[in-house]
């Protein structure tokens, strides 16, 4: 499937991402989330993908920080979690969706209102859906923030702190807001079995986790080694290429079908 393939970076300009939108070239994909020590499928990470006419399938880095720059995440925003609450009829329960915020997003008061409306629509129960944001929006942010989250999880939804050790003042964040996941940056992840430092990162950020009662997530789990180093730091879900790349709407039933763990 062209949706597994990873391109390279290619150049385009505001007007191709604002072309994309217009033209509802923007899809959805979904990367499974596996909790390790049952080998279960848990859910799926929502991520925009463009369906580019003639380039294939273009990655999030190329079109993303554009929408950011010129006002329009939320509505790029907006047509992705559509498409990907409106897929979710072929989404069993207990199976639970994550869904990213830009920092952008997190400046507008009215955020849990329009994810509460798209969810609505397509019939997704918000009990399964977890909003992840990173450390970088909560800066200078951090009283908007709560306000949101608040709101956010009144209706339910689960919080995720994204790509955590990488930002700043992690510590402070998780006093202040409620957090349900923490999520290991891929990056220490991936060198963990040939770095020392890396391990020992990923052992405190779960012992972390444990003490604060979340669950934690290792993102980039591309090898077994890595997924039973993972298991044996008694680390709860992962996600990565070793259980699956970022497939469309299409092809969710026959990834809850065929799911080899």
């Amino acid at each position: 499937s062209q949706f597994a393939l990873k391109f390279e970076t290619m150049h385009v300009d505001f007007a191709d991402v604002r072309r994309a939108i217009d033209n509802d070239e923007l899809e959805p994909c979904f990367q499974p989330v596996v909790e390790l020590h049952t080998g279960l499928l848990a859910g799926f990470e929502v991520l925009a993908r463009w369906k580019h006419p003639l380039h294939g399938l273009v990655l999030p880095e190329n079109f993303i920080s554009l929408a950011e720059e010129n006002g329009m995440i939320g509505l790029l925003m907006q047509r992705i979690l559509r498409k990907a609450f409106l897929s979710t009829p072929v989404l069993p329960a207990p199976l639970e969706l994550s869904v990213n915020v830009s920092p952008a997003q997190l400046h507008d008061l009215s955020l849990p209102s329009q994810i509460s409306k798209l969810a609505e629509e397509g019939g997704f129960p918000l009990e399964r859906l977890s909003v992840e944001i990173t450390e970088s929006g909560l800066i200078n942010n951090l009283e908007r923030v709560k306000k949101i989250v608040r709101k956010l999880k009144n209706m339910d939804c689960k919080m995720a702190l994204d790509d955590f050790g990488t930002g700043y003042s992690s510590l402070r964040y998780l006093q202040a807001i409620p957090f349900d996941v923490l999520k290991i940056d891929r990056s220490f992840v991936i060198s963990m079995t040939d770095k020392r430092e890396s391990r020992k990162i990923v052992a405190a950020i779960i012992g972390l986790g444990h003490s604060l009662d979340l669950i934690t997530v290792a993102e980039g789990v591309e090898t077994e080694e890595q997924a039973e180093m993972l298991l044996r730091l008694d680390c709860k879900m992962g996600q990565g290429w070793l259980y699956g790349h970022p497939l469309p709407a299409a092809r969710i039933p026959q990834m809850v079908e065929t799911a080899p763990w």
